[in-house]
């Protein structure tokens, strides 16, 4: 994300983020959004994440294995759990 704010923070590159979230989705709400400086600065195991396009560099989650969705048109958080709920995120391709 490029800034710790959950309303106007956008979704940025791996390399560009200047803060991570973590989401709390309980039976199709949001229920909590945490930041952190590092992506594994969270005190719960991260199940996915979420990454711009299909050229960001995942491996390391994936070792994790860790669920890599792909936002391609979302950018902010409300949109990113809209499309995740409906379905509308892309498993990565190789």
């Amino acid at each position: 994300m490029d800034k710790e704010d959950a309303q106007e923070g956008k979704l940025t590159k791996i390399n560009d983020a200047k803060t991570w979230a973590q989401l709390q989705i309980q039976e199709g709400k949001l229920i909590e959004v945490k930041f952190a400086s590092m992506s594994d600065g969270f005190e719960a195991f991260s199940e996915g994440v979420v990454v711009g396009d299909d050229n960001e560099y995942v491996w390391p989650f994936m070792e994790l294995s860790m669920i890599v969705l792909v936002a391609h048109t979302q950018r902010y958080i409300e949109d990113i759990v809209e499309a995740y709920l409906f379905k509308e995120l892309h498993d990565l391709a190789y």
